[in-house]
């Protein structure tokens, strides 16, 4: 079989990012791991891709947003921001749904590779390793939102997800709140875990917590549904609940109005995102807004930014969240 780059990197001992500034002559290099890499490379025979080589200095002005899932409210809003800063620069984006699918997603990098866009922002959470190195062997910058495998390139842009789960609890707590349950997303999604850790912060130094306080959501509606009703079994006392996005908090409120309890009355409801549902409610959620227009207009002004000077140097950026209260925490 034909050796990669990958091959090389592995024979060298060194990443796939210092194997490609050896061959393009790009970036700092000692001289000893120089002669490690091409000595490698002499030893498996490679020989590099020089069609993706001599496209490397050229530009398609596209770029690609991959997305777990369009009909989820939070996303378009985000699409909106990336469009519009894309557009401002002369680019224009391909978007992709996943479906939040592994498979899928990479079957969208290799097509994408083939269409030589100038980069892709991912918005999902299904990357692995082997798929950042193949990112890099193409030399297709990229910026992830939120989450990402140990990175030694690229550019990540996260929210105060800790923070933010906090201020949450604690203006339950402002609110009057005496016992308040968290509904929870995939613990495999690092936002999840850490609008869990804001609310066990929080809670745990309260009197009334439990661990049974935490039920799972799936960040989904149904998910938040189905939460409540096993809360109340358990918790028919609780009177406050924060659910880790908007989508479960919208589920929460169907829950409680169809045992007739009312909202914020007897519970006080508080999501996390900020998306445009929150407002059309009854009654409207409170909730933690990320500002999600600013994270598609920063994740696009960012992947241009390493379009334009061939860079691939590792950066992180985290936003502010804000808190928005309205009709479903305001106890009288």
């Amino acid at each position: 079989m034909k050796a990669t780059i990958r091959d090389v990197a592995k024979l060298a001992g060194v990443s796939v990012a210092t194997v490609s500034r050896v061959m393009n002559q790009n970036g700092y290099v000692n001289s000893e791991t120089e002669q490690k890499v091409n000595r490698a490379m002499k030893q498996l025979q490679y020989v590099p891709n020089q069609m993706a080589r001599g496209l490397a200095g050229k530009r398609t002005k596209t770029i690609a947003l991959i997305l777990p899932d369009i009909s989820n409210p939070f996303f378009p809003g985000l699409a909106r921001g990336v469009e519009d800063i894309a557009q401002n620069n002369g680019y224009t984006v391909i978007l992709c749904n996943s479906d939040d699918l592994g498979v899928k997603e990479r079957s969208y990098i290799e097509v994408l590779k083939k269409k030589y866009v100038d980069g892709i922002i991912f918005a999902t959470n299904n990357l692995v390793q082997e798929d950042l190195e193949r990112l890099e062997e193409a030399q297709i910058p990229f910026v992830m939102l939120d989450r990402a495998p140990d990175m030694k390139s690229g550019c990540v842009i996260t929210v105060d997800n800790f923070g933010g789960a906090k201020a949450a609890v604690e203006h339950l707590l402002d609110a009057g709140c005496k016992k308040i349950a968290h509904i929870y997303g995939p613990k495999e999604l690092v936002t999840a875990r850490e609008r869990l850790e804001g609310y066990e912060e929080v809670a745990r130094k309260q009197p009334w917590y439990t661990p049974t306080l935490l039920v799972p959501g799936d960040f989904t509606i149904d998910g938040g549904v189905k939460a409540v009703e096993a809360l109340l079994r358990n918790h028919p006392d609780v009177d406050g609940i924060f659910a880790g996005n908007d989508l479960m908090a919208v589920g929460a409120l169907k829950a409680l109005n169809r045992r007739g309890i009312s909202v914020p009355g007897e519970v006080a409801v508080c999501g996390f995102d900020g998306v445009n549902l929150t407002e059309i409610t009854q009654p409207e959620l409170t909730t933690i807004a990320q500002p999600i227009y600013q994270i598609g207009e920063l994740a696009a002004k960012k992947l241009i930014e390493r379009i334009d000077q061939s860079s691939s140097h590792y950066e992180t950026v985290e936003l502010g969240v804000s808190l928005i209260v309205r009709d479903s925490t305001k106890k009288s």
